[in-house]
């Protein structure tokens, strides 16, 4: 089992969601996926996307005073 880290820091929709697909296509199932970021609308969007796409959803943690999150998740 492996480890990924995406940091899509700074960047806004749908950029961070389109580098968790990315991942996912390269993570083996198992593995997970720690996303790291700033934008809230994204904090939303990349757990339902994950659930529409039958990944598993770890844990979402603000960081910073919540200024950033970190969203793990099981491919």
């Amino acid at each position: 089992m492996a480890e990924m880290e995406i940091d899509v820091r700074g960047q806004t929709c749908p950029v961070p969601l389109v580098e968790c697909r990315k991942a996912f296509k390269k993570a083996s199932p198992g593995d997970i996926v720690i996303v790291k970021g700033t934008h809230p609308a994204s904090k939303k969007e990349i757990p339902m996307a994950c659930k529409a796409m039958g990944l598993e959803v770890l844990e979402i943690e603000d960081k910073e005073g919540g200024k950033e999150w970190e969203i793990k998740i099981r491919r």
